[in-house]
C-alpha cells in the first residue's frame, strides 16, 4: 500500500513544490518562563503541494485543529481599523442583499470577537456565531453576539437546523481554509443552507501569494490555498456551485467566494473572468510553481543578508507585528534576537511573550518609540498603510522601514 500523501478534497496525487522546513505553530507565543518547555518544542514540516487532479493547493502535513484553536487563541479581528471597516461594510451588504426576508438567519463560522455579527445583531437580525476558541467567543458574547463555543461540522449543522431552521447566509472569514475536515463542513453547509441561500467565505488567494512571493501566508492555520478553479471543483462535489468571486485587498490578498445550491443562482461573469486569469497566469503549471519556490529561497537569502549587514554596522533593528505569518518568515530565515532585538505588537495577549521558535521578545507599541530603532522590519505588511500612517513620526525621526513583500527593500 502506498504511503504517498493524497488530496484531502478528491483523493488525487499531490505534487510538492515548496518545503519551508520544520516550523512551530504560528500563534504559539511562548511565556518567558517556559522557553524550554517541551510544550513549545513542537515542530512540523511546513510543505505545500498541489493536487494533480483537482488542483487544490494544500499543506502536506498539518497540525490538529484543536491544537491551534483553543481557549488562549490570541488573534482578535477587531484589532485593526481596516478590518473593522471591512466587516462593517460586508455586514451592510448582507443586510441589504441577502438578509431581506421576513425572518432572516445568518451563521458565521469562526466568528472570533463578533466584529461582523455585531452589525447584524444591532439590526435585530437572527444570527449565530460558531467560535471554538473559548476566550475569544466570550468576547463576542460580551458584545451581544449569540455564540456557540464549538467547531462547526455536519453534526452541529444538524443541531442548528433543528433549533433555528435554514440559514440564508453562512459566512466564514479566514476560517474555511483552516480546517482539515472540509468534507463534514461542506455537507453541513449543504444541509443548513436555505434553497436560495449562499455560503460566502474569504481566505488567502493562491494567485496573490504566487504573484507577490508572499510565502509567509503559508503557516499551520492555512491548510488550503484557494483558486477559483479549485473551489469550483470542490463545490461541485458537494452539490454546490461557485456563483461569484471577488478579489479583496485585505490580509495581503484574499479571494471571496460565493457558493449556492447547484442551479439555484446564475453564475457571475466574474467567475469566468477569474478562471481565465488563472489560466493565463499558469497557476497550475509546474514551471510557475518552481519559479515561486526559487523566488522564496532568493527572498529569504536577501533578507537575512541585509539584516546581517545592518547588525555588523551596529544598527538597531526591531520588528513590527508579531503575526502568525511572521512565525513562518522568522523560522524559515533563522532570524533571531541578534538580528531583530524585539517585535512590537498591539495585541495585549502577545505582549511579554516570545516568538514561536525564534524566541524574539514581544513588546507593546509604546516600546517602539522608546527610543526609536534605526530600522523596523514590517512583519505585518498586510497592514502597511495603517501602520505607516500611525508611525509617521518614526520616519520623521530618521527611521527606515524594511520591506520584504514582494522583494527586499528599504525606505
Amino acid at each position: 500500500m502506498s504511503d504517498k500523501p493524497i488530496c484531502r478534497i478528491c483523493g488525487g496525487a499531490l505534487r510538492e513544490f515548496l518545503d519551508l522546513g520544520p516550523q512551530p505553530m504560528g500563534n504559539a507565543f511562548v511565556p518567558p518562563d517556559k522557553r524550554d518547555d517541551e510544550a513549545f518544542a513542537f515542530r512540523f514540516r511546513l510543505a505545500v503541494a498541489m493536487c494533480e487532479a483537482c488542483t487544490m493547493v494544500q499543506l502536506i502535513d498539518y497540525v490538529q485543529h484543536d491544537q491551534m484553536f483553543h481557549s488562549a487563541y490570541p488573534y482578535r479581528s477587531s484589532g485593526s481599523s481596516v478590518m473593522r471597516a471591512h466587516f462593517e461594510d460586508l455586514a451592510g451588504r448582507f443586510l441589504s442583499e441577502e438578509l431581506t426576508g421576513s425572518d432572516p438567519f445568518i451563521v458565521e463560522l469562526g466568528s472570533n470577537d463578533g466584529i461582523m455579527l455585531h452589525t447584524i445583531a444591532k439590526a435585530g437580525v437572527r444570527h449565530l456565531g460558531v467560535e471554538p476558541c473559548g476566550d475569544v467567543a466570550e468576547v463576542g458574547r460580551s458584545n451581544g453576539i449569540r455564540v456557540v463555543n464549538e467547531f462547526f461540522d455536519e453534526d452541529l449543522a444538524a443541531r442548528i437546523l433543528a433549533d433555528d431552521g435554514k440559514a440564508d447566509v453562512v459566512f466564514a472569514a479566514n476560517t474555511f481554509s483552516h480546517i482539515d475536515f472540509l468534507d463534514s463542513i461542506l455537507r453541513g453547509i449543504k444541509n443548513l443552507l436555505a434553497p436560495g441561500g449562499v455560503f460566502v467565505f474569504e481566505d488567502p488567494y493562491f494567485g496573490d501569494i504566487v504573484q507577490r512571493a508572499s510565502f509567509d501566508q503559508i503557516y499551520d492555520e492555512h491548510i488550503f490555498f484557494f483558486t477559483a478553479r479549485s473551489v469550483q471543483d470542490m463545490a461541485a462535489r458537494y452539490g454546490l456551485e461557485l456563483v461569484d468571486v471577488e478579489l479583496l485587498p485585505v490580509h495581503g490578498g484574499e479571494l471571496r467566494c460565493v457558493l449556492a445550491h447547484t442551479g439555484a443562482r446564475p453564475v457571475s461573469p466574474a467567475v469566468t473572468e477569474l478562471l481565465k486569469q488563472e489560466e493565463e497566469q499558469g497557476l497550475t503549471d509546474s514551471a510557475t510553481l518552481t519559479r515561486f519556490a526559487d523566488g522564496v529561497r532568493e527572498l529569504g537569502e536577501n533578507l537575512v543578508a541585509r539584516l546581517r549587514e545592518l547588525r555588523d554596522q551596529g544598527k538597531r533593528v526591531v520588528g513590527y507585528g508579531a503575526t502568525a505569518k511572521s512565525t513562518t518568515l522568522l523560522n524559515y530565515c533563522g532570524i533571531t534576537p541578534d538580528l531583530v532585538s524585539f517585535i512590537c505588537d498591539s495585541t495585549a495577549e502577545k505582549q511579554g511573550r516570545l516568538t514561536p521558535g525564534t524566541l524574539i521578545p514581544i513588546e507593546s507599541p509604546e516600546a517602539f518609540a522608546d527610543p526609536y530603532p534605526d530600522y523596523a522590519l514590517l512583519l505585518a505588511w498586510n497592514h502597511k498603510d495603517e501602520i505607516l500612517e500611525k508611525e509617521a513620526a518614526f520616519r520623521e525621526a530618521g527611521g527606515r522601514w524594511i520591506h520584504y513583500v514582494p522583494d527586499v527593500r528599504i525606505d
